[in-house]
């Protein structure tokens, strides 16, 4: 199965130019992706370029991977509705490194191979070039008609807040980005987005008519989820390649939940499984879908990428800490660090160390901090066995709460019912 087959199959296929598959077949290929700095870290929603750039390099290509030092600084209008805020070079600089740092993480620098990843900023091309210039060499090769005729300008230009002139000639900055790298670095593919697809085809115009070169292009379909989410989305925000803006745990969770009809799409896209093993994953999914065999695969196989095998295996511990039947081994065996990632979201209730030291009648602190209304219904759910200390459930023998019971001298996990958890915290 050729590269362009395999995307296809995956699902990472949208827009492709003629003669780009035969392009493929025909030599050894240099193509590029753009990402844009506006954070120092990517998120879910850059992998599927990501995974483009590695799946090129697997096929034997050279991946290209530009960040946008300088287009960072311009905005783009394409899938917007209104002008994105500018950053300073300050912080694109901070960004920049950040993303690179990650970029690194997925593809293969090492200068000896033929294919070597290479990373290019595109501020080291414009920053001596002059408005001026860019007019005279680049602007007039350009229409006002064919920047017009874009989808991504034409619904910003007839929406309530317009487009600023800063916003309508970035695609003649993305366009120039094609020409530099393929008359530069011999780049004849750019890849992206299909929401791209208006600024990519500028470049590959920009190089007929600069050069009379041909340059080719395929875009892959914007990720949606089945139910009108938006993908990568949670009501914390944006799930984060980074492990400190989104821990590990939170990554694997995010995946562990996708829907059946979102699994069976991502698992395509966003792993490197092979054929055969996604068929029979597949498969064996709608045999049992109650064991969430797709998800748990994902969840797996993206956490082990993303991150790595320790934080995967951490992550499965974790989801057994709240969902599963782990002990309070488990539970002690997890420094504060971990125990706080796993108890991100879980609700607190604070009460003393002399409480503690003094013991504190389970009823009592039941009903003082507020878990349940009142003492007589606290007693009633313990007493019927309906409570757990660190992950233990405990029975009518057990009358108050210690320092015994303290994890890392510190947190108690205190579970009302089959689902309901509170994070006891001693200050």
């Amino acid at each position: 199965m050729t590269l362009i087959q395999e995307l296809r199959w995956r699902g990472m296929i949208q827009d492709i130019m003629p003669g780009t598959e035969e392009l493929f077949e025909k030599e050894q290929v240099a193509g590029y992706i753009g990402f844009d700095p506006t954070s120092d870290s990517l998120h879910i929603g850059s992998l599927v370029p990501i995974l483009l750039l590695v799946h090129l390099q697997r096929a034997g290509h050279k991946p290209v991977a530009l960040v946008g030092g300088a287009t960072g600084m311009v905005g783009d209008p394409s899938g917007k509705s209104e002008e994105r805020n500018l950053l300073s070079e300050e912080t694109l600089q901070f960004n920049l490194a950040g993303v690179q740092k990650q970029l690194a993480h997925f593809l293969n620098f090492d200068p000896s191979l033929s294919n070597a990843a290479e990373m290019v900023n595109n501020y080291d091309w414009f920053k001596n070039f002059n408005f001026l210039d860019f007019i005279r060499d680049v602007g007039k090769h350009i229409t006002v008609n064919y920047m017009m005729a874009k989808d991504s300008v034409k619904k910003r230009i007839e929406g309530d807040t317009g487009m600023s002139f800063t916003e309508f000639t970035y695609q003649l900055v993305q366009g120039y980005d094609f020409y530099w790298l393929y008359k530069n670095k011999n780049c004849k593919v750019q890849m992206g987005g299909s929401d791209q697809w208006g600024n990519i085809t500028t470049g590959t115009e920009l190089v007929r008519r600069k050069m009379g070169g041909e340059a080719f292009a395929f875009t892959c379909p914007l990720i949606t989820k089945a139910d009108g989410g938006k993908f990568g989305k949670t009501e914390k925000g944006n799930i984060w390649l980074d492990a400190n803006k989104t821990s590990p745990y939170q990554f694997y969770q995010f995946w562990l939940n996708a829907s059946d009809e979102d699994a069976k799409k991502w698992i395509k896209i966003f792993t490197l499984l092979p054929f055969d093993t996604i068929d029979k994953l597949i498969a064996d999914h709608e045999l049992a879908p109650q064991e969430r065999i797709l998800q748990k695969n994902l969840a797996a196989e993206l956490t082990k990428l993303v991150h790595s095998e320790e934080d995967l295996n951490f992550a499965i511990r974790a989801t057994e800490i709240l969902f599963g039947n782990a002990t309070t081994e488990v539970l002690q065996s997890l420094n504060e660090a971990q125990l706080l990632q796993v108890m991100e979201g879980v609700p607190t209730v604070n009460v003393t160390l002399a409480q503690l030291t003094e013991g504190y009648d389970l009823v009592s602190l039941l009903a003082d901090t507020k878990i349940f209304p009142s003492k007589g219904e606290a007693r009633k759910m313990w007493q019927s066995g309906g409570i757990g200390i660190n992950k233990e459930k405990i029975g009518a023998d057990f009358t108050s709460v210690t320092k015994a019971q303290l994890l890392q001298g510190k947190y108690i996990l205190l579970q009302k019912g089959k689902k309901n958890y509170y994070l006891v915290i001693a200050d």
